[in-house]
This record gives structure tokens, sequence and C-alpha cells, in this order.
């Protein structure tokens, strides 16, 4: 096994005092509050929004969906998971029963009282109709409900659009942070 370092920011959004007004939904979409049942669905969404990514080469279980599974429950089952801050997009097509989860977001408060935004992910097909900066937005009324004042993410510095999206929304990158993620050696 060799050894990779990818450089990644974390930045961050202070609360209050800003407008988070929900943005509007795309038509055919459905914005889902976290419950117990949709965990499956939250991990499909998680899965399908990162394999091939960047980010399943730095967090590898994003690339598998058990992996993604066990993501989703390790993180509901953390002590500072935060329900309210978790959010699923759904894509109804038309004349179909079978919904297609194409978008997730979850939230922690962390051990020091700050809200950690978890996978903020769209699947490929359904990027850029305005899906992330709802469910961020859905995420962080979340947080300002459950009284936190500041809440950060990690993104990798390769994901230029996700970057922009952050700093349109009001985040700062506050630092530089490498994280190490073993590569399988190949010949």
């Amino acid at each position: 096994m060799d050894q990779n370092y990818y450089k990644r920011y974390r930045m961050e959004i202070e609360l209050f005092g800003r407008d988070l007004s929900f943005r509007p939904i795309p038509q055919g979409y459905q914005i889902l509050p976290w419950d117990d049942s949709l965990l499956e669905a939250f991990a499909l969404a998680k899965y399908n929004s990162f394999r091939g990514e960047i980010d399943s080469n730095v967090f590898p279980c994003l690339g598998d969906l058990n992996g993604c599974r066990r993501l989703m429950s390790d993180i509901v089952h953390k002590p500072g998971f935060l329900a309210q801050s978790a959010w699923l997009a759904v894509y109804s097509h038309n004349g179909s029963n079978q919904p297609e989860y194409c978008g997730t977001i979850q939230g922690i408060r962390d051990k020091s009282g700050l809200g950690a935004i978890q996978n903020l992910g769209v699947t490929p097909e359904h990027r850029d109709l305005g899906l992330g900066t709802c469910l961020l937005f859905y995420s962080l009324e979340g947080f300002r409900r459950a009284g936190i004042r500041r809440v950060f993410l990690e993104v990798t510095a390769q994901n230029t659009g996700a970057i922009r999206m952050y700093h349109r929304l009001g985040f700062v990158t506050i630092k530089t942070v490498y994280k190490a993620a073993e590569q399988a050696f190949s010949m």
C-alpha cells in the first residue's frame, strides 16, 4: 500500500444574522427530513453522489455502498447527531412510482459545540440545478434551530465546484489540512 495526501480546506460560516431563507426546490424534486426508515435511501444517495469522485479516493467508504451504509449508521449513532440538519433530495420521475434518491446532507454537533456538516452530495445527473444549495440551506437552518452559531465543513481542494458554492453562500476558508489516504499499489 502506498499513501497519498489530499489537500482539503476547512470552511466555516457564522449563522446568526445571516439570511437562510429556503431556496426554491426545482420542479419534480422533494427535500425530505431525516427519518430512521430512510437510512438506506440516505446511504444510496451518498453512494451515488460520491462513487467515482475524488472524495471516494480520500474516503474509500464513499465509493462502496456497504461503506456508505456503515457511514450513515455511524453518523446517526453519534451522540451529537442532529436529525434536523439531515436531509434527502428525491426526484420523482413522471409516471414512475420509483423515487430516485439524488442528494443528501447530514450534520452533527461536535464536542466543542460547533456544527459539522457531513458529506453534502448530489448525484452527477442532478447537479447544477440548485439541489446542493437547497440541501445546505435546510441543514444550516436545522443547525440554527438547535442553537448552533457556527458551522464548519471540510472540502477536498480539487472539488472546485463545491468550493465556489460554499464561498458564494458565505463560507470562509479557515485553514488548509491534509488527509492521508492509503492507495492500493498498482503496477
